[in-house]
């Protein structure tokens, strides 16, 4: 096993270019299953995730040629099985993506429950519920579900949450049922958005991107062609609370700027600023890192939303760059239940954090973070404790950096050309 060794305490220099989003690249490999002509996917990031998924796509019939580290050729000529490798679905959530292309092109599909992040209870009933309204038969038993449909058939439908995966699972599955298919309370991420603008140039017919409500227009089938992944905005962000604990300066290419304005007003509450230059990001030296407090000098709340609203992925590495900026705050993660319980490791680190319940926690900052023996229990939690080791004084060891590569690309090596003292070790 190997792990991370981070000497804190370096400010950080230089030009970084994020990799392609990696909530994008897990639905469109998905997508590829939608048609039996050859799809080249272009800026995706090399992440066990996406290997993941590569796997799961291989297993069922598509084959995959590699025309550069980061771009693939995907073609899916015919589906040749059913079910899906239960030991791969184990590994992420994003298995359940495959639902809604494997019935739509194959009618009928066995999967068992995705694995994923451990941060609370993630319900699945929004996608049973979406693909239940397009005609899909369900069957739960054993741990597994067994999926069937003739034909799947245009609906109206209101989904219960604005759940990102389940817009995305019934966008999929809409796009080649018959008749018109319209969802309200639709997620509308920028990865929910790219989903529709890829199968959009696939031949689809897709509405309202952007919007909680989408217009599908099912199609017989879909082409061929070819799609560029966006830059992960959730990576520039990580970049973005790095440079600024640190005392750093980082120009951030090709970062999605027209992502990120809710993100840069909550920033702007704990005293991170950046400027933008065309779509890249300068992050300068000599934040103020200040909290400002609402009308009265009331301590102010940070909450998570669905989009446009501050997303609940960066809950941890805002927190984090709260425990180095002056004041008080209060974060209020409603989504995830377990998505606070990483910040026992910032408090060993010296943070004072107050858990008041699973989805609130109060910071107050600044704190002086000395180097500690880490672990992380998810992604966005490793990096937030990533960043937490880089602005730190003395040592810290990441034990299970296997989290952070699930969706971050040699993040390592950026920091490294960044000026950031970390090294990989073998446990």
């Amino acid at each position: 096993m190997e792990q991370f060794v981070i000497e804190g305490g370096h400010p950080l220099h230089g030009t970084v270019t994020p990799a392609g989003n990696k909530n994008a690249a897990l639905p469109l490999l998905a997508a590829c299953l939608l048609t039996d002509e050859p799809v080249t996917l272009r800026n995706l990031p090399r992440i066990r995730d996406v290997d993941t998924m590569r796997e799961l796509i291989c297993d069922v019939g598509a084959t995959v040629e590699e025309l550069d580290p980061h771009a693939w050729r995907i073609h899916t000529p015919r589906l040749t099985k059913s079910s899906l490798a239960h030991e791969l679905c184990r590994r992420i959530r994003a298995s359940m993506l495959l639902a809604g292309p494997m019935l739509a092109r194959h009618g009928e599909l066995e999967l068992p429950l995705p694995g994923g992040d451990v941060i609370g209870r993630r319900r699945l009933d929004t996608h049973l519920l979406a693909l239940e309204a397009l005609g899909v038969k369900i069957l739960y038993d054993n741990a597994q579900f067994r999926m069937q449909a003739d034909r799947l058939q245009g609906a109206n439908m209101l989904l219960d949450e604005s759940s990102v995966t389940a817009t995305e699972n019934a966008i999929m599955a809409a796009a080649l049922a018959r008749g018109t298919t319209v969802i309200r309370n639709a997620a509308s991420e920028p990865h929910v958005q790219e989903v529709c603008q890829f199968i959009n140039c696939l031949g689809g017919r897709i509405e309202g991107i952007g919007s909680n409500t989408l217009i599908i227009h099912g199609v017989e089938r879909l082409h061929g062609g070819e799609y560029l992944i966006g830059a992960d905005y959730l990576e520039v962000v990580s970049f973005i609370g790095a440079a600024a604990v640190t005392d750093g300066e980082v120009r951030i290419r090709n970062a999605g700027t027209q992502y990120l304005d809710m993100i840069r007003l909550v920033f702007r509450r704990l005293g991170v600023r950046w400027e933008t230059e065309g779509d890249d990001i300068l992050v300068p030296r000599g934040q103020s890192l200040t909290i400002v407090p609402d009308l009265g000098g009331a301590i102010p709340d940070i909450k998570t939303n669905v989009w446009p609203a501050f997303p609940t992925d960066l809950t941890s590495i805002a927190i984090t760059v709260a425990t180095q900026a002056a004041g008080t705050v209060l974060f209020h993660d409603w989504m995830h239940s377990g998505r606070m319980y990483f910040t026992d490791k910032l408090v060993s680190m010296g943070a004072r954090i107050i858990l008041c319940d699973p989805h609130r926690c109060l910071v107050q900052g600044p704190n002086y973070l000395e180097g500690e023996q880490l672990e992380s229990p998810d992604i966005r939690a490793g990096m937030a404790l990533l960043i937490a080791a880089l602005c730190a004084r003395g040592t810290s060891t990441i034990r299970n950096i296997g989290q952070i590569e699930r969706g971050y690309e040699k993040i390592d090596e950026k920091l490294e050309a960044l000026g950031a003292r970390i090294e990989r070790v073998s446990a």
